[in-house]
């Protein structure tokens, strides 16, 4: 593909980033700084975005990201990863783009990669969604979690103030039935605290106006974008922790979620420390070392996926060390 139609495509593909911008959105702002921050995130998600939809190979746009700030590196690995999973599906010919940045130099960040082919599921039509790549049998519910925080990112009103949920939704992944909602509220969770502008107390608020079978997944959600994005102050994430009240272990499941994809990544920085000892107790490698010692080695069962029974088990720790 010659420079000018990769470029063509970039110009077409990337989406604008006045539509990070908080007042755009409709967000709630809490501070300057924060707002800086949350708006940062997605001008860097573009920018990987950007430059994967440009890029011949991913040798080519790898090294460009890595000269990002590193608490925002892992977003433009995110946004390239949506991107080459557009292309893939575009293409006249089974692409495998995503395959090959999984096992190269998106390695490192593998879990922020699947969320990125989620939201690229969320802007594709559905009969293209079967030619996305989500190859471990494992990861691949990260894909529905990336594909709700883009529906309530960008479809607020429906999937956050009216709550929608499709209870027929169907996807190409597969595995139990009936899961695939809580992942996407997963998503939705993380997104809340994008919407909520880090403010603690709107994200409990908004969790309370959804159905109860439904706030554990939201918690869990948050608490893992609380940890990886960061935005909120020790004391402000102390009062989310003792508002949390029974959801705490699912709040700290997140946590130590967000940890373990900062730790792999090696982008670990100060607000994810932070917020692995308010929700965690305890230090970010640590809560990375639990995590992957729970990991399932058996597949899906018939009623949870083994996503979902390893979620459990990190929750099920922190319970068991006096973390509720």
């Amino acid at each position: 593909m010659t420079t000018y139609w990769r470029t063509l495509r970039r110009r077409v593909l990337t989406p604008d980033v006045s539509q990070t911008r908080l007042d755009v959105r409709g967000f709630h702002i809490k501070s300057r700084a924060t707002r800086t921050v949350l708006e940062t995130v997605g001008e860097s998600f573009l920018t990987g975005f950007a430059a994967a939809a440009q890029s011949r190979t991913d040798e080519d746009f790898a090294p460009h990201l890595d000269q990002l700030e590193r608490r925002f590196r892992g977003f433009a690995y995110e946004g390239a990863a949506m991107a080459l999973a557009i292309v893939d599906a575009l293409s006249p010919v089974r692409g495998r783009r995503v395959e090959r940045f999984l096992d190269g130099v998106g390695s490192a960040h593998l879990y922020m990669a699947y969320v990125g082919v989620g939201w690229a599921m969320a802007r594709l039509p559905r009969f293209l969604w079967h030619r996305l790549a989500m190859p471990d049998p494992l990861l691949r519910w990260l894909v529905l979690d990336g594909y709700g925080f883009h529906q309530a990112y960008f479809h607020t009103d429906r999937y956050v103030r009216a709550r929608y949920q499709d209870p027929g939704f169907r996807w190409p992944g597969g595995g139990p039935a009936g899961y695939a909602n809580r992942a996407i509220d997963q998503g939705i969770g993380r997104a809340l605290w994008f919407v909520c502008g880090t403010d603690p107390d709107r994200v409990v608020d908004t969790i309370g106006g959804f159905a109860p079978h439904r706030r554990a997944d939201l918690f869990g959600g948050a608490g893992l974008a609380a940890t990886y994005a960061g935005g909120g102050e020790e004391a402000e994430l102390r009062a989310f922790w003792q508002r949390a009240g029974q959801y705490r272990p699912q709040l700290a499941q997140g946590s130590a979620f967000g940890a373990t994809a900062r730790v792999r990544a090696g982008l670990v920085v100060p607000h994810n420390e932070l917020a692995a000892e308010v929700f965690c107790g305890m230090s970010t490698a640590r809560a990375a070392e639990l995590t992957e010692q729970r990991r399932p080695a058996t597949p899906d069962g018939h009623q949870l996926p083994a996503y979902e029974i390893w979620r459990q088990r990190v929750a099920d720790e922190f319970v068991a060390i006096g973390r509720n």
